[in-house]
């Protein structure tokens, strides 16, 4: 039994270790992809035979605030020459959170055979696994992709205001400052925030980070993801229950440790998050 096995996740199969990606660098049926917040680092490194995703060229819409339509998505999985068969595994900086936001974009495609790296870059940087600069050659595809479905797991701010009238469940993912309205925006992205300071009514506060261990960047164990969102938000499994940041990246960690490694039923992502709500006119805010 792997060790991401012992820990009691819902849906353990999400998940592969830095062993089982070293392990399968050669399996044709399996396709590494890099996603950084730092677009530098995968020139400067990557994983042998794993590609990028970048996720401002590669998943946004080059004009308005929104992801790719369903020709552009479908050219993007053409050159990744991913199939029906292939199993996707997503890895980056920043304890994966923008490999989550890449996953989750992923599966509003319907591409569900994803999964993510335990540890991201920083664990296998750690064990001093095998970095290189070639270019990695891929063989495109010819897969065919449907229309974009925002309707499960991706929420609106119409839908997030009627959420918040019938007191539903909100989750914070954002830091402490810019829960409480200290800070308009992201620490360090001053170019980046808000007219307004403060979070969603309702909303707990639980920074996308608590759920991972700082030293290498792994997930806890249940038990413990339990205790911070069970027992310290007061968020039941049967909850519908929405999560935000500032533009839906740190959230679609939150989305990923909540749907997957806690197994709930319904969560949605509100990617318009903080950047779109802390400029709205006429809804409500606390502080």
């Amino acid at each position: 039994m792997s060790e991401i096995n012992t820990r009691g996740y819902r849906n353990p199969d999400r998940l592969v270790s830095t062993h089982w990606v070293a392990d399968h660098l050669e399996d044709s049926n399996v396709l590494i992809i890099e996603s950084n917040e730092d677009p530098l680092l995968y020139s400067a490194g990557h994983i042998p035979g794993a590609a990028e995703v970048d996720w401002t060229r590669d998943l946004n819409h080059p004009i308005r605030r929104d992801y790719l339509e369903q020709p552009e998505f479908e050219a993007l999985i053409q050159r990744l020459g991913i199939t029906p068969e292939t199993t996707i595994i997503f890895y980056g900086d920043r304890n994966n959170w923008w490999a989550t936001y890449s996953l989750w974009v992923f599966g509003l495609f319907g591409f569900h055979n994803t999964k993510i790296m335990d540890g991201g870059r920083i664990k296998w940087e750690k064990e001093g696994r095998p970095f290189t600069r070639e270019k990695t050659i891929l063989t495109p595809s010819t897969t065919t992709v449907g229309p974009r479905n925002d309707a499960e797991e991706r929420i609106f701010r119409d839908a997030v205001l009627a959420h918040v009238q019938e007191n539903g469940k909100l989750i914070d993912v954002r830091s402490p400052q810019e829960f409480s309205g200290e800070r308009t925006h992201m620490p360090d992205y001053p170019n980046e925030g808000a007219l307004r300071g403060g979070h969603i009514p309702g909303a707990a506060s639980v920074p996308w980070a608590k759920a991972v261990n700082s030293e290498d960047g792994t997930f806890l164990p249940l038990g413990q993801l339990q205790e911070l969102y069970n027992t310290g938000a007061k968020i039941e499994e049967s909850d519908d229950v929405v999560v935000y940041c500032r533009i839906g990246e740190r959230s679609s960690h939150t989305w990923f440790v909540l749907k997957y490694l806690l197994g709930y039923e319904k969560v949605r992502n509100y990617d318009g998050s903080w950047t779109e709500w802390g400029n709205l006119v006429g809804v409500p805010i606390e502080k």
